[in-house]
Protein backbone atom coordinates (compact mmCIF):
# COMPACT_ATOMS: atom_id res chain seq x y z
CA UNK A 1 0.00 0.00 0.00
CA UNK A 2 1.27 3.45 -0.90
CA UNK A 3 1.58 5.60 2.22
CA UNK A 4 1.88 9.32 2.75
CA UNK A 5 4.95 10.12 4.84
CA UNK A 6 4.84 13.91 4.80
CA UNK A 7 2.32 15.65 7.05
CA UNK A 8 1.00 17.92 4.31
CA UNK A 9 -2.68 18.34 3.44
CA UNK A 10 -3.82 15.26 1.57
CA UNK A 11 -5.25 16.08 -1.89
CA UNK A 12 -8.81 14.80 -2.17
CA UNK A 13 -11.21 14.45 -5.09
CA UNK A 14 -14.94 14.34 -4.39
CA UNK A 15 -17.12 12.46 -6.87
CA UNK A 16 -20.72 13.50 -6.26
CA UNK A 17 -20.81 16.86 -4.50
CA UNK A 18 -24.56 17.45 -4.43
CA UNK A 19 -27.24 15.68 -2.44
CA UNK A 20 -25.47 13.83 0.36
CA UNK A 21 -22.23 15.00 -1.25
CA UNK A 22 -22.84 18.41 0.32
CA UNK A 23 -22.18 16.81 3.70
CA UNK A 24 -18.82 15.55 2.42
CA UNK A 25 -18.04 18.99 1.00
CA UNK A 26 -18.67 20.55 4.42
CA UNK A 27 -16.52 17.91 6.09
CA UNK A 28 -13.69 18.55 3.64
CA UNK A 29 -14.01 22.24 4.43
CA UNK A 30 -13.64 21.45 8.15
CA UNK A 31 -10.59 19.26 7.61
CA UNK A 32 -9.07 21.81 5.23
CA UNK A 33 -9.23 24.41 7.99
CA UNK A 34 -7.46 21.90 10.25
CA UNK A 35 -4.69 21.43 7.67
CA UNK A 36 -5.49 17.74 7.11
CA UNK A 37 -6.76 17.75 3.52
CA UNK A 38 -7.25 20.01 0.53
CA UNK A 39 -9.95 19.72 -2.10
CA UNK A 40 -8.10 19.07 -5.35
CA UNK A 41 -11.06 18.30 -7.58
CA UNK A 42 -14.79 17.75 -7.94
CA UNK A 43 -16.37 15.26 -10.31
CA UNK A 44 -19.92 16.26 -11.25
CA UNK A 45 -21.89 16.12 -14.49
CA UNK A 46 -22.75 19.79 -13.94
CA UNK A 47 -19.85 21.81 -12.47
CA UNK A 48 -20.29 23.42 -9.08
CA UNK A 49 -20.71 27.20 -9.06
CA UNK A 50 -18.72 29.72 -7.00
CA UNK A 51 -21.21 29.68 -4.13
CA UNK A 52 -21.04 25.89 -3.85
CA UNK A 53 -17.24 26.06 -3.78
CA UNK A 54 -17.07 28.97 -1.35
CA UNK A 55 -13.94 28.75 0.75
CA UNK A 56 -12.05 26.56 -1.70
CA UNK A 57 -9.46 27.74 -4.21
CA UNK A 58 -7.91 26.14 -7.27
CA UNK A 59 -10.37 23.26 -7.43
CA UNK A 60 -10.35 21.38 -10.73
CA UNK A 61 -13.67 20.13 -12.09
CA UNK A 62 -14.22 17.34 -14.62
CA UNK A 63 -17.06 14.95 -15.37
CA UNK A 64 -14.45 12.27 -16.19
CA UNK A 65 -13.48 10.75 -12.84
CA UNK A 66 -10.34 8.97 -14.06
CA UNK A 67 -9.07 12.03 -15.91
CA UNK A 68 -9.65 14.16 -12.81
CA UNK A 69 -7.68 11.77 -10.61
CA UNK A 70 -4.84 11.83 -13.13
CA UNK A 71 -4.75 15.63 -13.52
CA UNK A 72 -4.98 16.46 -9.81
CA UNK A 73 -2.64 13.84 -8.39
CA UNK A 74 -5.30 13.04 -5.79
CA UNK A 75 -4.29 10.59 -3.07
CA UNK A 76 -7.83 10.08 -1.74
CA UNK A 77 -11.15 9.91 -3.57
CA UNK A 78 -14.57 10.14 -1.98
CA UNK A 79 -17.22 8.38 -4.04
CA UNK A 80 -20.71 9.69 -3.24
CA UNK A 81 -22.47 8.93 -6.51
CA UNK A 82 -25.56 6.85 -7.43
CA UNK A 83 -25.44 3.32 -6.02
CA UNK A 84 -25.00 1.51 -9.37
CA UNK A 85 -21.80 3.49 -10.07
CA UNK A 86 -20.00 2.67 -6.80
CA UNK A 87 -18.14 -0.45 -7.91
CA UNK A 88 -16.90 0.88 -11.26
CA UNK A 89 -15.74 4.20 -9.82
CA UNK A 90 -14.03 2.47 -6.91
CA UNK A 91 -12.10 0.35 -9.39
CA UNK A 92 -11.16 3.42 -11.44
CA UNK A 93 -9.55 4.85 -8.32
CA UNK A 94 -7.96 1.53 -7.34
CA UNK A 95 -6.25 1.13 -10.70
CA UNK A 96 -4.59 4.51 -10.11
CA UNK A 97 -3.50 3.71 -6.56
CA UNK A 98 -5.90 6.29 -5.12
CA UNK A 99 -7.26 5.49 -1.67
CA UNK A 100 -11.02 5.47 -1.14
CA UNK A 101 -13.87 6.60 1.04
CA UNK A 102 -16.77 4.79 -0.63
CA UNK A 103 -20.29 5.74 0.38
CA UNK A 104 -22.80 3.17 1.56
CA UNK A 105 -24.13 0.89 0.28
CA UNK A 106 -20.78 -0.08 -1.22
CA UNK A 107 -22.48 -1.90 -4.11
CA UNK A 108 -25.99 -2.85 -5.31
CA UNK A 109 -25.30 -6.61 -5.27
CA UNK A 110 -23.03 -9.08 -3.53
CA UNK A 111 -21.28 -9.92 -6.80
CA UNK A 112 -20.52 -6.24 -7.42
CA UNK A 113 -19.33 -5.89 -3.82
CA UNK A 114 -16.94 -8.83 -4.24
CA UNK A 115 -15.63 -7.38 -7.50
CA UNK A 116 -14.98 -4.08 -5.74
CA UNK A 117 -13.37 -5.69 -2.68
CA UNK A 118 -11.12 -7.93 -4.77
CA UNK A 119 -10.05 -5.02 -6.98
CA UNK A 120 -9.25 -2.83 -3.99
CA UNK A 121 -7.25 -5.59 -2.32
CA UNK A 122 -5.31 -6.37 -5.50
CA UNK A 123 -4.41 -2.70 -5.91
CA UNK A 124 -3.20 -2.47 -2.31
CA UNK A 125 -5.13 0.71 -1.58
CA UNK A 126 -6.92 1.65 1.62
CA UNK A 127 -10.70 1.64 1.37
CA UNK A 128 -13.14 2.93 3.96
CA UNK A 129 -16.89 2.33 3.60
CA UNK A 130 -19.01 5.31 4.65
CA UNK A 131 -20.99 3.92 7.58
CA UNK A 132 -20.37 6.94 9.80
CA UNK A 133 -22.18 5.37 12.78
CA UNK A 134 -19.46 2.72 12.99
CA UNK A 135 -16.98 5.48 13.85
CA UNK A 136 -18.75 5.97 17.17
CA UNK A 137 -16.88 4.92 20.30
CA UNK A 138 -20.26 3.72 21.55
CA UNK A 139 -20.08 0.62 19.33
CA UNK A 140 -17.04 -0.88 21.06
CA UNK A 141 -18.29 0.33 24.44
CA UNK A 142 -21.62 -1.46 24.07
CA UNK A 143 -19.93 -4.64 22.91
CA UNK A 144 -17.65 -4.53 25.96
CA UNK A 145 -20.63 -4.02 28.30
CA UNK A 146 -22.44 -7.00 26.79
CA UNK A 147 -19.37 -9.26 26.91
CA UNK A 148 -18.84 -8.26 30.55
CA UNK A 149 -22.34 -9.55 31.34
CA UNK A 150 -23.75 -6.17 32.37
CA UNK A 151 -27.22 -7.01 31.00
CA UNK A 152 -27.01 -10.76 31.47
CA UNK A 153 -27.19 -13.29 28.66
CA UNK A 154 -27.65 -11.71 25.20
CA UNK A 155 -31.15 -12.32 23.83
CA UNK A 156 -31.02 -10.48 20.52
CA UNK A 157 -30.69 -7.09 18.87
CA UNK A 158 -33.52 -5.03 17.37
CA UNK A 159 -33.21 -1.83 15.38
CA UNK A 160 -35.91 0.72 14.63
CA UNK A 161 -36.00 3.54 12.11
CA UNK A 162 -39.10 5.71 11.68
CA UNK A 163 -38.42 8.46 9.17
CA UNK A 164 -40.61 10.49 6.82
CA UNK A 165 -39.87 11.35 3.21
CA UNK A 166 -42.20 13.23 0.90
CA UNK A 167 -43.08 12.21 -2.62
CA UNK A 168 -40.50 14.63 -4.05
CA UNK A 169 -37.77 12.62 -2.32
CA UNK A 170 -38.48 9.75 -4.68
CA UNK A 171 -38.29 12.05 -7.70
CA UNK A 172 -35.01 13.73 -6.79
CA UNK A 173 -32.91 11.55 -9.12
CA UNK A 174 -33.51 8.93 -11.84
CA UNK A 175 -32.32 6.15 -9.51
CA UNK A 176 -34.36 7.19 -6.46
CA UNK A 177 -36.78 4.53 -5.28
CA UNK A 178 -35.72 2.09 -8.00
CA UNK A 179 -34.88 -1.59 -7.67
CA UNK A 180 -33.29 -1.71 -11.09
CA UNK A 181 -33.01 0.34 -14.25
CA UNK A 182 -34.94 -0.61 -17.37
CA UNK A 183 -31.83 -2.31 -18.77
CA UNK A 184 -31.68 -4.60 -15.73
CA UNK A 185 -28.88 -2.76 -13.89
CA UNK A 186 -29.35 -3.17 -10.14
CA UNK A 187 -30.11 -0.07 -8.06
CA UNK A 188 -31.72 -1.43 -4.85
CA UNK A 189 -32.60 1.97 -3.36
CA UNK A 190 -34.81 0.69 -0.55
CA UNK A 191 -35.28 1.90 3.01
CA UNK A 192 -33.00 -0.77 4.52
CA UNK A 193 -30.29 -0.58 1.86
CA UNK A 194 -29.86 3.19 1.63
CA UNK A 195 -31.56 5.81 3.87
CA UNK A 196 -31.67 3.57 6.94
CA UNK A 197 -28.80 1.28 6.00
CA UNK A 198 -26.95 2.48 9.10
CA UNK A 199 -29.56 0.77 11.26
CA UNK A 200 -28.75 -2.56 9.62
CA UNK A 201 -24.97 -2.12 9.69
CA UNK A 202 -24.95 -0.85 13.28
CA UNK A 203 -27.11 -3.71 14.56
CA UNK A 204 -24.84 -6.25 12.86
CA UNK A 205 -21.73 -4.55 14.24
CA UNK A 206 -23.07 -4.64 17.80
CA UNK A 207 -23.67 -8.36 17.40
CA UNK A 208 -20.18 -8.85 15.97
CA UNK A 209 -21.60 -10.39 12.79
CA UNK A 210 -19.94 -8.28 10.11
CA UNK A 211 -18.28 -10.72 7.71
CA UNK A 212 -19.83 -12.14 4.57
CA UNK A 213 -19.98 -15.63 6.09
CA UNK A 214 -21.40 -14.57 9.47
CA UNK A 215 -25.09 -14.91 8.60
CA UNK A 216 -27.07 -18.16 8.48
CA UNK A 217 -30.55 -16.97 7.52
CA UNK A 218 -32.20 -13.74 6.30
CA UNK A 219 -35.97 -13.22 6.13
CA UNK A 220 -37.49 -10.08 4.63
CA UNK A 221 -40.84 -8.30 4.63
CA UNK A 222 -40.71 -5.59 1.96
CA UNK A 223 -43.55 -3.14 1.32
CA UNK A 224 -44.16 0.22 -0.32
CA UNK A 225 -46.76 2.88 0.34
CA UNK A 226 -45.26 5.26 -2.22
CA UNK A 227 -45.53 4.86 -5.97
CA UNK A 228 -42.02 3.45 -6.36
CA UNK A 229 -40.36 0.16 -7.26
CA UNK A 230 -38.32 -0.27 -4.10
CA UNK A 231 -39.46 -0.69 -0.51
CA UNK A 232 -40.19 2.15 1.90
CA UNK A 233 -41.58 0.16 4.85
CA UNK A 234 -39.65 -3.02 5.56
CA UNK A 235 -38.38 -5.55 8.06
CA UNK A 236 -35.48 -7.96 8.01
CA UNK A 237 -34.95 -10.80 10.47
CA UNK A 238 -31.45 -12.25 10.61
CA UNK A 239 -30.04 -15.34 12.29
CA UNK A 240 -26.26 -15.38 12.55
CA UNK A 241 -24.14 -18.49 12.22
CA UNK A 242 -23.67 -18.38 16.00
CA UNK A 243 -27.45 -18.48 16.46
CA UNK A 244 -28.00 -14.90 17.60
CA UNK A 245 -30.97 -12.87 16.41
CA UNK A 246 -30.80 -9.44 14.73
CA UNK A 247 -33.85 -7.59 13.41
CA UNK A 248 -34.43 -4.23 11.76
CA UNK A 249 -37.78 -2.53 11.13
CA UNK A 250 -37.75 0.71 9.17
CA UNK A 251 -40.07 3.05 7.34
CA UNK A 252 -39.99 6.31 5.43
CA UNK A 253 -43.72 6.75 6.10
CA UNK A 254 -43.81 7.61 9.81
CA UNK A 255 -46.45 9.85 11.34
CA UNK A 256 -43.91 11.44 13.68
CA UNK A 257 -40.35 10.82 12.49
CA UNK A 258 -37.80 10.23 15.23
CA UNK A 259 -34.17 9.30 15.79
CA UNK A 260 -33.33 5.73 14.72
CA UNK A 261 -31.92 3.42 17.37
CA UNK A 262 -30.69 -0.09 18.14
CA UNK A 263 -31.67 -2.09 21.24
CA UNK A 264 -29.45 -4.84 22.65
CA UNK A 265 -31.61 -7.16 24.76
CA UNK A 266 -30.25 -9.15 27.69
CA UNK A 267 -31.72 -11.42 30.33
CA UNK A 268 -31.20 -8.72 33.00
CA UNK A 269 -31.54 -5.50 31.05
CA UNK A 270 -31.15 -3.68 27.76
CA UNK A 271 -28.92 -1.13 26.07
CA UNK A 272 -30.37 1.41 23.63
CA UNK A 273 -28.09 3.18 21.16
CA UNK A 274 -29.29 6.24 19.24
CA UNK A 275 -26.54 5.95 16.68
CA UNK A 276 -26.89 9.36 15.00
CA UNK A 277 -26.49 11.02 18.39
CA UNK A 278 -23.83 8.66 19.82
CA UNK A 279 -26.15 8.36 22.82
CA UNK A 280 -26.38 5.20 24.94
CA UNK A 281 -28.95 4.30 27.59
CA UNK A 282 -28.33 1.32 29.89
CA UNK A 283 -31.34 -0.09 31.77
CA UNK A 284 -30.84 -3.10 34.05
CA UNK A 285 -32.45 -4.80 36.98
CA UNK A 286 -31.70 -3.22 40.35
CA UNK A 287 -30.13 -0.06 38.91
CA UNK A 288 -31.34 3.32 37.73
CA UNK A 289 -31.01 4.24 34.04
CA UNK A 290 -27.52 5.33 32.97
CA UNK A 291 -27.13 7.56 29.92
CA UNK A 292 -23.86 8.49 28.24
CA UNK A 293 -22.80 10.30 25.09
CA UNK A 294 -19.72 9.06 23.25
CA UNK A 295 -17.13 10.53 20.92
CA UNK A 296 -17.08 9.74 17.23
CA UNK A 297 -14.17 9.44 14.81
CA UNK A 298 -14.80 10.93 11.39
CA UNK A 299 -14.20 8.29 8.71
CA UNK A 300 -12.32 10.57 6.32
CA UNK A 301 -10.09 11.73 9.17
CA UNK A 302 -9.53 8.10 10.16
CA UNK A 303 -8.55 7.27 6.56
CA UNK A 304 -6.08 10.17 6.48
CA UNK A 305 -4.63 9.07 9.84
CA UNK A 306 -4.26 5.54 8.47
CA UNK A 307 -2.33 6.82 5.46
CA UNK A 308 -0.10 9.23 7.36
CA UNK A 309 0.88 6.71 10.04
CA UNK A 310 1.94 3.91 7.67
CA UNK A 311 -1.14 1.96 8.66
CA UNK A 312 -0.56 2.20 12.42
CA UNK A 313 -4.03 3.74 12.71
CA UNK A 314 -6.45 1.01 11.69
CA UNK A 315 -9.32 1.69 9.35
CA UNK A 316 -12.66 1.60 11.10
CA UNK A 317 -14.88 0.30 8.28
CA UNK A 318 -13.09 -1.85 5.72
CA UNK A 319 -14.91 -3.61 2.86
CA UNK A 320 -14.56 -6.89 4.77
CA UNK A 321 -16.41 -5.33 7.70
CA UNK A 322 -19.46 -4.75 5.49
CA UNK A 323 -19.79 -8.26 4.09
CA UNK A 324 -22.73 -9.18 6.33
CA UNK A 325 -24.51 -5.95 5.43
CA UNK A 326 -24.04 -6.79 1.76
CA UNK A 327 -25.58 -10.22 2.36
CA UNK A 328 -28.67 -8.36 3.57
CA UNK A 329 -28.59 -6.15 0.46
CA UNK A 330 -28.41 -9.28 -1.67
CA UNK A 331 -31.35 -10.86 0.15
CA UNK A 332 -33.39 -7.73 -0.50
CA UNK A 333 -32.24 -7.55 -4.12
CA UNK A 334 -33.33 -11.12 -4.83
CA UNK A 335 -36.52 -11.06 -2.76
CA UNK A 336 -39.95 -10.88 -4.41
CA UNK A 337 -40.98 -7.39 -5.50
CA UNK A 338 -42.08 -5.22 -2.57
CA UNK A 339 -45.80 -5.44 -1.93
CA UNK A 340 -47.87 -2.33 -2.62
CA UNK A 341 -49.78 -1.41 0.51
CA UNK A 342 -53.54 -1.21 0.05
CA UNK A 343 -55.09 2.24 0.02
CA UNK A 344 -56.65 1.72 3.45
CA UNK A 345 -53.19 1.18 4.98
CA UNK A 346 -51.92 4.71 4.38
CA UNK A 347 -52.94 8.35 4.10
CA UNK A 348 -51.45 11.20 2.09
CA UNK A 349 -50.78 14.23 4.27
CA UNK A 350 -49.85 17.74 3.10
CA UNK A 351 -46.18 18.60 3.07
CA UNK A 352 -44.72 21.19 5.38
CA UNK A 353 -44.51 24.81 4.19
CA UNK A 354 -46.26 24.00 0.94
CA UNK A 355 -43.93 21.12 0.05
CA UNK A 356 -44.87 17.86 -1.61
CA UNK A 357 -47.34 15.52 0.05
CA UNK A 358 -46.07 12.51 1.91
CA UNK A 359 -47.63 9.16 2.69
CA UNK A 360 -48.12 7.95 6.25
CA UNK A 361 -48.71 4.28 7.02
CA UNK A 362 -51.28 3.97 9.78
CA UNK A 363 -49.72 2.84 13.05
CA UNK A 364 -46.29 2.22 11.57
CA UNK A 365 -44.48 4.27 14.24
CA UNK A 366 -45.72 1.86 16.90
CA UNK A 367 -45.02 -1.19 14.77
CA UNK A 368 -41.40 -0.15 14.21
CA UNK A 369 -40.86 0.39 17.94
CA UNK A 370 -42.63 -2.87 18.84
CA UNK A 371 -40.46 -4.76 16.37
CA UNK A 372 -37.27 -3.55 18.07
CA UNK A 373 -38.75 -4.48 21.46
CA UNK A 374 -39.92 -7.98 20.49
CA UNK A 375 -37.62 -8.92 17.57
CA UNK A 376 -40.75 -9.57 15.53
CA UNK A 377 -41.73 -8.59 11.98
CA UNK A 378 -44.77 -6.62 10.87
CA UNK A 379 -46.78 -9.73 10.08
CA UNK A 380 -46.04 -11.27 13.46
CA UNK A 381 -47.13 -8.02 15.10
CA UNK A 382 -50.52 -8.29 13.41
CA UNK A 383 -50.28 -5.68 10.64
CA UNK A 384 -53.03 -6.79 8.25
CA UNK A 385 -51.19 -5.53 5.18
CA UNK A 386 -48.08 -7.49 6.10
CA UNK A 387 -49.99 -10.73 6.66
CA UNK A 388 -51.86 -10.30 3.40
CA UNK A 389 -48.65 -9.51 1.57
CA UNK A 390 -46.82 -12.56 2.86
CA UNK A 391 -49.80 -14.81 2.10
CA UNK A 392 -49.87 -13.49 -1.47
CA UNK A 393 -46.12 -13.92 -2.01
CA UNK A 394 -45.09 -16.80 -4.30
Amino acid sequence: MTTLRVREPVPVVLAGARGHGRWHLANIRRLTAAGRVRLAGVCELKPLDADELAGFEGVAQDADFGALLDSTGARVAIVCTPIPTHTDLALVAARRGVHLLLEKPPAPSYAAYERMAHGVAAAGIACQIGFQSLGSDAVSRIRDLVSDGLIGDPLGIGAAGAWARDEAYFRRAPWAGRRRYDDGTDVVDGVLTNPLAHAVATALALDGATGGDDLADIRTELFRANDIEADDTSYVGITTRHGSRVTVAATLCAQRPDEPYVVVHGSRGRITFWYKQDRVLVQRAGHGPEETVHARTDLLENLVDHLTTDGATELLVTPAATGAFMRVVEAIRTAPEPGALPAEAWTAVPGERGGADRRVVHGVDGLVAASADTLTGYAGLGAFWARQGLEAAP
